[in-house]
């Protein structure tokens, strides 16, 4: 779960991190108040759950109300990468001597909590560690407990001054914090600034949560803001399927998390594009894939549909139904291949008999095929 720039500050506010102070405005004339409160030059900043905001024209810096409310009116309304500007965040300006980059973040790969500081702050941390990594200092800690000498040793790297260590150090210390209490996957400071007048604060802010701890934390799953939301997602969700929509045109219907990444990788790596990660679960309800279908095809690129299931909890031959009565309740109008195996795969099999699906003996031949279907073409060379 995201939130956006102006909520993760007020939960850096809350944990003694300190940050500019701001007002959220709806309205340009919102916007023209709040600047006018806060006097001098102040930023407009569009609320939105994606990045590169500045490159995209949602932030600018202003003067006066009136420039303040000229600004708000054309950024509200923006879309920046799919994402309709709805808020916008009116910030006190700051006076920036230097800018670094500070996260924390969980590292499935090594489960553990990574920390990634930079003094190259400001720009997107993937290009700084492409192009010059050795600015980015990275350390780990597998416990919950603050992880100090490593802290400190990057701490004072930052803004190479001593003098200034302790202010980051504290800011470290909070924001690990923040991540530990809130069950975060990703907490982020781009850019963490030196002002001229000598003070360390968050000029940005990045929080996301763990949806699996959410339960925990009511208070956060109330700053959901579901008009950021993918539609289908949220749909997917509440039908008990989990579902992200991709760039590509090949539908996956899945069972299983582990064998839905794998299908989308195999997709990839026969030459198709995979267009959704679709896990409809171990249950073994028809209506599901129903459901199912109508989120995949609502995508309206799609060129044929993968339906790759292994039964285990989940019976093939519910599936099957599931599929048949897609067909009577929705239009189908792509090739369908279907590759069923484990429970009831048999059953299931004999129940498409008849049907225009298209059927698979294993899962490679499912996906040649479903390319083929889709009008694309097989890469053989590196599936030797």
């Amino acid at each position: 779960m995201k939130i956006h720039e102006y909520q993760a500050k007020q939960l850096f506010q809350q944990a003694g991190i300190p940050v500019p102070t701001g007002v959220l405005a709806t309205t340009p004339d919102e916007a023209a108040a709040a600047a006018a409160k806060h006097g001098g030059i102040v930023a407009i900043k569009a609320q939105v759950h994606a990045g590169g905001r500045g490159k995209a024209g949602g932030i600018k810096v202003v003067k006066t109300p009136d420039d303040a409310r000229a600004a708000a009116a054309k950024i509200l309304g923006m879309d920046i990468k799919g994402s309709t500007v709805r808020k916008v965040w009116v910030e006190a300006g700051s006076s920036i001597a230097r800018e670094a980059y500070l996260s924390v973040m969980l590292d499935r790969s090594t489960r553990s909590i990574l920390f990634i500081a930079s003094a190259a702050g400001g720009i997107d941390i993937e290009e700084v560690a492409e192009k010059t990594p050795e600015k980015i200092l990275k350390f780990s800690t597998t416990s919950l407990t603050f992880p100090e000498a490593e802290a400190r040793a990057a701490a004072g790297q930052l803004f190479e001054d001593a003098a200034y260590t302790e202010s980051v150090l504290d800011i470290m210390r909070k924001l690990f914090a923040v991540f530990v209490e809130k069950d975060c996957s990703l907490v982020e400071i781009n850019p963490l600034v030196l002002t001229h007048d000598k003070k360390v604060i968050a000029l940005d802010g990045k929080v996301n949560f763990d949806d699996n701890a959410l339960f925990r934390h009511p208070d956060i799953e109330e700053l959901r803001d579901m008009g950021e939301e993918d539609p289908n997602e949220i749909l997917a969700k509440s039908k008990g399927l989990s579902y992200v929509q991709l760039d590509g045109d090949i539908g996956c219907m899945v069972n299983g998390a582990g064998l839905a990444m794998a299908t989308m990788d195999m997709v990839k790596l026969f030459g198709g594009q995979p267009a959704n990660f679709l896990d409809v679960g171990g249950s073994s309800n028809p209506e599901k894939v129903i459901h199912a279908f109508k989120i995949i095809l609502s995508k309206g690129n799609i060129k044929a549909v993968l339906i790759n299931i292994f039964g285990g909890i989940t019976r093939c031959d519910d599936i099957a139904r599931g599929i048949l009565e897609s067909f009577k309740q929705i239009t189908i109008d792509v090739p369908v291949v279907v590759r069923l195996t484990g429970t009831n795969a048999e059953q299931g099999l004999a129940l498409l008999e008849g049907s225009k699906l298209i059927p698979a003996a294993t899962f490679a031949d499912a996906v040649r095929k479903v390319i083929v279907a889709s009008g694309g073409t097989v890469v053989e060379e590196h599936n030797q």
